[in-house]
């Protein structure tokens, strides 16, 4: 498997969201990551795939809620978010997509 392709099943999507608006609006860039990436993986792959410097990467794992599907009890799955922070001048534009 390529090198580009690893950085893609690191990063899943961007979050799009009021709380990360305000995140960008202080430099950082918010995405949805695989569950079992760390930091230095998450920042590898930013950096490969935007070209941009990467500052600091934090990360967050929400728990998944319980919710009734058709009736019955389910699981939504755990998701992890990196806010990735910039180095300055550095920029991504995430509403036009990779």
């Amino acid at each position: 498997m390529s090198a580009k392709a690893e950085h893609y099943d690191v990063i899943r999507k961007p979050v799009i969201t009021e709380k990360s608006t305000m995140a960008s609006e202080a430099g950082a860039v918010v995405f949805e990551v695989a569950i079992d990436s760390n930091k230095p993986q998450i920042k590898e792959a930013v950096e490969a795939l935007f070209g941009v410097k990467v500052k600091a990467v934090n990360t967050t794992v929400t728990k998944g809620k319980v919710k009734r599907f058709r009736g019955r009890l389910g699981k939504r799955k755990d998701v992890k978010k990196a806010y990735v922070t910039l180095e300055e001048g550095n920029t991504i534009d995430v509403t036009t997509g990779l």
